[in-house]
């Protein structure tokens, strides 16, 4: 006979300013889906693991913002405390196109080139309450849904472009609003 595998249980997060107006569903296995509406507050929300590392991340899926909103590789680490984002697609609002952005560069993996960029932010939500923490990006410069994302990568080009993350906290595949509407239905790991 068939023996299954037992699927693998990716961790989930979900968090909101409490001002977003979102439906939001934990699906099976890799899956989750949301759609969002009243372009006002903010949430991020995915799937992945509960400690990041360097690895190959698939997802598959759709992605629809109206206005701005991410769809990201996301997480976490602490000592020091940093929040990045390995932007695969987003709204109509560019992460560089900020005054406190500072461009480290650029860079190549997974078929497609990656900005580089950092921002500090002070007295925001954390993992660790209000905090202020530095922000590293990597922002895909045409957008796509779907593929693999080879994490260590974009580790290495942070690295090498000065910036310096701490101890691995969750990593997610994520969706984020801010201000905005929209719909997303993800799935990580083998595709549906």
């Amino acid at each position: 006979g068939v023996i299954s595998a037992p699927a693998a249980t990716y961790f989930w997060s979900s968090w909101t300013d409490g001002k977003a107006k979102i439906t939001q569903n934990n699906g099976p296995d890799g899956k989750f889906s949301v759609k969002w509406s009243g372009d006002k507050g903010n949430f991020v929300l995915g799937k992945g693991w509960n400690t990041g590392s360097s690895r190959e991340v698939t997802y598959s899926g759709t992605f629809l913002p109206k206005g701005n909103g991410y769809l990201a590789v996301y997480g976490w680490t602490t000592s020091p405390l940093v929040e990045y984002y390995i932007i695969e697609a987003h709204g109509d609002h560019h992460p560089s196109d900020n005054p406190e952005a500072k461009i480290k560069g650029n860079f190549t993996s997974d078929g497609g080139t990656y900005e580089v960029m950092t921002k500090k932010r002070v007295n925001k939500p954390s993992i660790q309450g209000t905090a202020t923490f530095d922000q590293f990006w990597s922002i895909r410069t045409e957008n796509r849904v779907g593929g693999t994302v080879t994490t260590g990568n974009h580790f290495k080009a942070w690295a090498d472009a000065g910036l310096k993350m701490g101890r691995h906290n969750y990593m997610i595949v994520a969706v984020e609003g801010q201000d905005s509407s929209g719909e997303a239905t993800i799935t990580v790991g083998v595709p549906p």
